[in-house]
């Protein structure tokens, strides 16, 4: 067996894909419409919506199958979504990748399989609509071309969620989705009596690289500027895009000493960007921290407007 190799964009990956708060929510009909669908037309005993976690695949819609998810590392799917096209598989019993998996050799005995990598963007894939039957089976060209229009009805309504919860541009939660995040990790800093911390960091000289140099660049500089934190903070981090030049980030369990080790290393990360995007411009930016204990009463809000007020005073020197 071959064990699905990881995404070079997984932090990047794992980010969207959380943010859509979708993993471990109850089942929908708009995605069970779907599943229901793939699995008449193309008459296979197996249909799910597959979302490819860290260390799992968990199964959004399903039709034919009683698990809810499944190791990642056995998954057909995790190996779906590292390409843009469909993968599939007619006989996981002769395919050496899978020959020996356990979900081949065992119960469900996959033998076809077809998986649509669903995509939040291009390259970006959180999981798959995918087919499983226990017999070998070919889809000719039409039969693959009727798979793609599923799979993109499924994409459809992901971006639906997409755009409540998450900034086009930059992939990373808007401030309705940093919101929604930082309320959950707000109580299991209180439900765990630990600190939190919030930054918020505000991008310099932003409007000269509109002027200077096109909307394009500030694009660039706003994505540039989000991949940075999704590769510097932690995975129990809360990060977004409040708007326009503005970012913040929730730390938990955290005080001074954590979130100046934190802000060091997001320095040298900014340091390290700069002197590779051979740019005419430098990415700068001014960031304020504040620090609350677990028993705050404090809004969330009102978190972040001293974090804010933090931020104006660094901004200032």
């Amino acid at each position: 067996m071959i064990k699905p190799e990881i995404p070079e964009n997984e932090a990047e990956r794992l980010h969207a894909l959380r943010t859509l708060q979708v993993l471990d929510t109850a089942h929908e009909e708009r995605f069970d419409r779907v599943t229901r669908m793939a699995k008449r037309m193309f008459g296979v005993s197996i249909s799910l919506v597959s979302l490819v976690d860290e260390d799992r695949q968990w199964f959004k819609s399903k039709q034919g199958l009683e698990a809810t998810e499944t190791p990642r590392d056995i998954s057909f799917c995790g190996h779906a979504i590292n390409g843009n096209g469909l993968f599939i598989i007619p006989d996981a019993s002769e395919d050496v990748r899978f020959s020996d998996n356990p979900l081949v050799t065992e119960a469900p005995n996959i033998r076809f399989y077809a998986g649509y990598p669903l995509k939040i963007r291009e390259g970006l894939n959180i999981g798959t609509l995918c087919i499983i039957d226990q017999a070998p089976k070919t889809m000719d060209e039409e039969d693959q071309q009727l798979f793609k229009d599923l799979g993109a009805m499924i994409e459809q309504e992901i971006k639906s969620i997409q755009l409540a919860t998450l900034d086009e541009l930059t992939l990373i939660s808007n401030r309705r989705g940093f919101l929604t995040l930082v309320d959950h990790s707000l109580k299991m800093c209180r439900r765990n009596q630990v600190s939190m911390s919030f930054l918020l960091f505000d991008l310099n000289k932003f409007k000269i690289i509109n002027d200077d140099y096109g909307h394009h660049e500030g694009d660039f500089v706003l994505t540039k500027f989000a991949q940075i934190m999704l590769d510097t903070f932690r995975d129990s981090d809360v990060i977004g895009r409040l708007g326009g030049d503005e970012f913040v980030a929730m730390l938990t369990n955290s005080d001074q000493e954590n979130s100046n080790e934190i802000l060091a290393r997001f320095a040298v990360a900014v340091a390290e960007a700069n002197a590779t995007i051979n740019k005419p411009y430098k990415i700068e930016y001014s960031v304020g921290v504040e620090h609350f204990k677990h028993d705050t009463t404090k809004s969330v809000e009102e978190m972040i407007q001293e974090a804010d007020a933090a931020m104006y005073k660094d901004k200032k020197k």
